[in-house]
């Protein structure tokens, strides 16, 4: 039987950094419009996890509008909120992606997980967030069900269940086998995430001027390596520590 397969990305509208970011527009097109437009093309089903929060209405607004499934959960226990929409579309495989990531790239996701699938392992995490060689602003990572269950039930600290996943890639349960998804050139400097209005700065002339929510991972990191000015714009963000 084929396991049950679902991308899930955590939303919400209260950043700290930049209010609101994941509605913000660009070219007539929400920010958490191009990144489920983009994670749609993976051809797995996506979920929204937002916050019961009234904050996060617009998000719930948005999923039914497009016809999302959402699931609303507690804002701080994220892994909670992770693990009930899971557990409630019946999910055998997780990827978990967030969704300040509008230009994240389906072909690299459904590539990760056709050879998660054949490797058949429970036990097996997948990312290419922990050693890194992509862009951030691509990260996705990949586990069971299982994994995240044991995650659920055992995680205790603050950090661990703000951030879903550190439980499991600090292999806590002591269980847990790695696969890092990496690439030859390292472009972990390159920052194609929204937290910041310099972020955003950098989104718009990504989509405006190279219409970078066509184009691949690798194309749209090409286009940063041939414009330094462009890299410029948000190389003195500092990404948050988990």
């Amino acid at each position: 039987m084929k396991p049950h397969i679902g991308i899930i990305t955590q939303a919400r509208m209260t950043s700290t950094r930049l209010p609101g970011k994941i509605l913000k527009e660009v070219n007539g097109k929400t920010l958490l419009q191009y990144h489920i437009d983009r994670l749609k093309k993976t051809g797995f089903n996506v979920i929204i996890a937002t916050t019961t929060n009234d904050t996060d209405n617009p998000v719930k607004s948005f999923s039914e509008e497009h016809k999302i499934p959402v699931h609303r959960g507690s804002e701080n226990n994220v892994l909670s909120r992770f693990y009930e929409a899971a557990k409630k579309n019946d999910l055998d495989i997780i990827v978990r992606v967030t969704s300040d990531c509008p230009l994240i790239d389906p072909h690299l996701i459904r590539n990760s997980l056709e050879k998660y699938i054949m490797m058949n392992n429970d036990h097996l995490y997948m990312s290419n967030a922990i050693e890194r060689t992509f862009a951030r602003g691509l990260d996705f990572e990949i586990f069971s069900m299982q994994l995240l269950e044991e995650a659920f039930k055992n995680a205790e600290e603050e950090s661990d269940l703000e951030h879903v996943t550190p439980y499991i890639w600090k292999n806590k349960g002591g269980n847990v086998e790695f696969y890092h998804v990496k690439q030859p050139t390292d472009h972990c400097s390159y920052r194609i995430t929204v937290d910041t209005s310099e972020d955003l700065e950098l989104m718009k002339k990504l989509i405006i001027d190279f219409k970078a929510e066509d184009l691949s991972y690798k194309e749209i990191e090409d286009i940063l390596k041939a414009n330094p000015q462009l890299v410029k714009i948000n190389a003195q963000i500092e990404q948050k520590k988990v």
